[in-house]
């Protein structure tokens, strides 16, 4: 009877294990509240400016150390939403808006337009198209994005970054 519990115990650990796989992904969309969606490949991405890391430690929201990420470059978030244009009708208007990243798996983290284009972080929020010394479809998470100045670095650590919506608060 032990052997039967301990073969079943392996079997859910493995079945488990399987889903905490990353999907990953060759592009993302941005859609929304915008006059026209537009979808980035990492080719698209190779033209635009780039900024670097050296390193971050992956943090839980228990601040535990996970994993850390070494050599980032990528292209900041704004750098991005830029491209596209919101569809409203003042200036005014903006800071009503977020920006939700969505991963392949359905993973979402949520920004404020005023912390991406009115605030320091805005400059730290990478979508990554190289580290740890691969790039594009060499890394394991493909198109990724973070946010660097996080303390829990971990939680909007988006892996196969999917789509890019934006919209308005009602």
């Amino acid at each position: 009877m032990k052997k039967i519990t301990v073969i079943l115990l392996m079997c859910v650990t493995v079945s488990v294990e399987a889903q905490k796989s990353t999907v990953t992904t060759e592009r993302f969309t941005v859609e929304g509240n915008v006059k026209e969606s537009k979808t980035f490949t990492l080719a698209d991405l190779a033209g635009l400016a780039l900024q670097t890391k050296d390193s971050i430690v992956i943090k839980n929201h228990l601040l535990e150390n996970k994993s850390t990420i070494k050599n980032i470059i990528g292209v900041q978030l704004k750098d991005i939403l830029s491209k596209v244009v919101i569809d409203q009708e003042s200036p005014k208007l903006l800071s009503e808006y977020f920006i939700i990243c969505i991963a392949a798996d359905n993973y979402k983290v949520v920004f404020s337009w005023n912390e991406i284009f009115n605030n320091e972080t805005g400059k730290q929020v990478l979508i990554m198209t190289s580290h740890d010394g691969k790039t594009g479809s060499e890394m394991k998470d493909h198109i990724a994005l973070i946010a660097l100045s996080d303390i829990a670095t971990g939680r909007r650590y988006v892996k196969g970054l999917q789509k890019i919506i934006i919209e308005r608060v009602k």
